[in-house]
């Protein structure tokens, strides 16, 4: 899975011109067909999504290209996750957070879950990430919790990474989306180091 631009005609365009690059081995991608439509739930509306795919032609795996923003296999969009994990870092709770996001407090519940138990291995990562990227590395000073110290990480590294790159218009957490390859919420992310050269493809 690597995560693209959310423009499909400019997706198409790169790939038919050879700039996706294989994650796994660098190959150049074509393409493939699509996946299935998806409809994803972003603020207060909602979007329909369809995916393409494409198969590199050098390790012939397969890949979906899922557009910045869409997180793997959920059905919100990622500045809706992201705000409840703010509003978490700020010190609300689930229930309160449910109600701001406009979404059940199951799943909202869900999403904090499962940031919870990584939220120091995600604090560390974007650290790493923001040393990678920036000419001159700030760290963020603690910020009073570990979701707090996390969130305030995370938006250090977004920061980083759209002035190394020079991406403009895009938000905090579709830079987070890019970089953790939609993997923010799946199982076994943040996992093996830091690729700074091929997770920008969705925010150019």
């Amino acid at each position: 899975m690597l995560t693209v631009g959310a423009d499909a005609v400019v997706v198409e365009r790169r790939l038919v011109a050879g700039e996706l690059a294989c994650p796994g081995c660098a190959g150049v991608l074509a393409r493939w067909g699509h996946a299935r439509a998806r409809v994803i739930r972003v603020g207060s509306g909602r979007v329909s999504v369809r995916p393409r795919r494409a198969v590199c032609r050098g390790c012939r795996a397969t890949h979906v290209l899922l557009p910045v923003g869409v997180l793997l296999r959920r059905a919100d969009g990622v500045d809706v996750v992201g705000a409840a994990i703010v509003a978490k870092a700020a010190g609300l709770g689930a229930r309160p957070v449910a109600v701001l996001v406009d979404r059940p407090l199951g799943t909202v519940r869900g999403w904090l879950r499962r940031f919870g138990c990584r939220v120091e291995a995600v604090r560390g990562w974007f650290t790493r990430l923001l040393c990678a990227v920036a000419a001159d590395p700030v760290l963020p000073e603690p910020a009073g919790s570990v979701w707090a110290d996390a969130v305030a990480a995370i938006g250090a590294a977004a920061v980083a990474v759209t002035a190394r790159f020079a991406v403009t218009r895009v938000t905090v957490w579709q830079v987070v989306c890019a970089v953790s390859a939609g993997r923010l919420l799946a199982p076994g992310w943040p996992a093996g180091s830091i690729n700074t050269s091929s997770s920008w493809a969705a925010l150019m």
